[in-house]
């Protein structure tokens, strides 16, 4: 009913709107998990990873809007909004700032963080435990040249789960100079009354030619004594072949060995983990076409977590083989009126 809703939108607006866009998105895998290589105890089959419906577009020269819809995603507490990773409106005045309101990604630097998440395979502990999408507001300001632009958000906090009025406050750089693009910010989220997280966040991209290499660095502090013992460290490496095939190696590392008190709820204390792997993915259309993707991926993990819940744990190998493809609604509306 979503996706016919929507489509009736797209059709509505066609003739209004040529910068619409509505697109919807799937990934299906076939994968299996295994802990310490004991296949008894491993969870093998045919999954449903995402299911997107992605609609953004302008109205008139100054107002823009995106939204994404998780239709796979539950409703923790009723509300339709906890399955929207995003939906917001920008004002742009000039062409060197902008103004944005609703449901925004948290600015939270890195390259990992920053991926769709159905680009990625195997993610770092942090990235498993952090809730990125949260209602707030944000100014931006782009140099003339667009190769920088500097981010202020303030948004509710990833933990305000916890408890009421908690907020994130964040400042972000993004930086596309030639081979070197940047993701940094500094981040305040409050997890509590009186308890406050402060991020370091570094997001490093170098690319030459059909190399690509993302470094990040994410440091996390509570207090002066946590300092450089709670942090992360993610990075990939990949090559592309013909616009045809990416092949990439990945490695994480989370570690936190900061006070006993709980303070990182992403990474617990006495954690200190490491997660490896590599794939391919091939993309079969021609002319560097990438609606449709097959992939393959294979990771393992080794260390020590503090949180036996944890998404990472010691000896926990895993392996995917799926397809992912993308439909542009708006094309076929067009073709079918």
């Amino acid at each position: 009913m979503l996706i016919l809703a929507i489509t009736v939108i797209a059709i509505d607006a066609q003739a209004q709107n040529n910068d619409l866009r509505l697109q919807a998105e799937t990934r299906i895998d076939y994968s299996g998990d295994f802990l310490n290589s004991d296949d008894t105890n491993g969870k093998m089959g045919f999954y449903g990873r995402y299911l997107n419906v992605m609609l953004s577009g302008t109205i008139g020269d100054k107002f823009s809007y995106a939204y994404r819809q998780r239709l796979n995603k539950a409703h923790a507490d009723q509300s339709f909004f906890d399955a929207t990773d995003w939906i917001y409106l920008t004002y742009a005045p000039t062409s060197n700032w902008q103004f944005s309101a609703g449901k925004q990604v948290v600015a939270i630097g890195g390259y990992e963080y920053d991926r769709a998440p159905i680009d990625l395979y195997f993610c770092s502990e942090f990235w498993n435990n952090i809730a990125c999408y949260q209602f707030g507001v944000s100014a931006a300001y782009a140099t003339k040249s667009g190769n920088d632009k500097v981010m202020l958000q303030v948004c509710q906090s990833p933990f305000r789960s916890m408890a009421d009025n908690l907020y994130a406050y964040n400042l972000m750089w993004m930086g596309s100079h030639e081979w070197y693009q940047s993701l940094w910010s500094l981040n305040l989220i409050e997890q509590g009354e009186d308890d406050q997280m402060a991020y370091l966040a570094l997001g490093n991209q170098f690319t030459f030619g059909n190399f690509r290499l993302q470094l990040d660095y994410m440091l996390r502090a509570a207090h002066s004594d946590a300092l450089f013992k709670d942090y992360s460290i993610m990075g990939e490496a990949s090559y592309t072949i013909a616009d045809k095939v990416n092949l990439f190696g990945r490695m994480t590392y989370d570690v936190n060995n900061s006070l006993e008190t709980i303070n990182d709820y992403c990474v617990m204390p006495n954690t200190e983990i490491t997660r490896f792997g590599a794939g391919v993915e091939y993309y079969p259309l021609p002319e560097n076409n990438r609606a449709i993707r097959l992939h393959a991926a294979y990771s393992h993990t080794l260390g020590r977590n503090g949180n036996p819940y944890g998404a990472l744990q010691d000896g926990h190998s895993m392996f995917t083989v799926g397809l992912k493809w993308k439909i542009d609604i708006v094309s076929l509306v067009k073709k079918a009126f």
